[in-house]
């Protein structure tokens, strides 16, 4: 039996402005690296999703049977729901024929049951309040789904809505603006407001992704995916060592 079963910890980390910056990070290393797979090694959708989701799975059943909460370990997990959101997004948009609308509608819909579920379940959906495999199962699907509803907003609003990969940025870096402003100055939810910035973070790290390594007449930078992915790898290093991180602290 886990020994965490009978003393639940949290291996979970605290919400800070570091948390925050490797989240975007992980998120952009999430487009670059999902692409990186599916099409430039030119596996396709449907490959490259099999392939992240058994490191999703593999990471997600390392971080449940973890004693402790271990920074690398959280955030490998992290990544690999974000290459996993990536290309189970494209494929269900492009391969299946959905469409960014329809597929982000029906993501949406999977992440709002995901969290009525858990709140229904276990009575919080706080980040404090993830501790115990009953919850580290439900935070980890919530937040799969929150990836690949990220990665198909952020494709409606480049591409459907014609806004572009700047406008993008715009748009969703706006959008976490207020988040941070009724934050600092409203007494909204925390929680609320966790999960509203979560969830944008994605799609702000897929238009930032595509900037980096889609063609220059689509608007991109057209860097390589394998030097841009192994270039936000690198930052998220080395912010995870040079930042202390403490797990969340469980709700007394």
């Amino acid at each position: 039996m886990n020994p965490n079963q009978e003393n639940p910890i949290s291996k979970v980390p605290q919400v800070t402005l570091v948390f925050w910056l490797i989240k975007i990070a992980a998120t952009t290393l999430g487009e670059t690296g999902g692409d990186a797979v599916s099409m430039s090694m030119d596996l396709g959708y449907l490959v490259g999703t099999g392939i992240f989701a058994v490191l999703f799975v593999a990471a997600v059943s390392a971080q449940i049977f973890a004693r402790r909460f271990i920074a690398p370990l959280y955030w490998a997990t992290i990544v690999a729901s974000t290459t996993v959101g990536t290309t189970l997004a494209d494929f269900a948009d492009r391969s299946l024929g959905i469409g960014y609308t329809g597929g982000s509608s029906v993501l949406l819909l999977l992440l709002a049951g995901s969290l009525f579920a858990w709140h229904r379940t276990l009575g919080s959906i706080a980040v404090e309040s993830v501790a115990g495999p009953k919850a580290e199962i439900f935070y980890w699907v919530t937040i799969m789904f929150s990836q690949t509803l990220g990665t198909a907003l952020g494709d409606w609003v480049a591409d459907t809505a014609g806004l572009g990969y700047l406008g993008g940025m715009a748009i969703f870096g706006g959008l976490l603006a207020v988040v941070a402003g009724l934050y600092l100055w409203t007494a909204v939810s925390r929680t609320a407001l966790f999960w509203a910035a979560f969830i944008l973070t994605r799609p702000l790290g897929a238009v930032v992704g595509d900037f980096l390594d889609k063609p220059l007449a689509k608007g991109g930078l057209e860097l390589s995916r394998y030097s841009a992915s192994l270039a936000l790898v690198a930052i998220m290093l080395v912010m995870i060592f040079a930042f202390a991180q403490r797990p969340a602290a469980k709700p007394h």
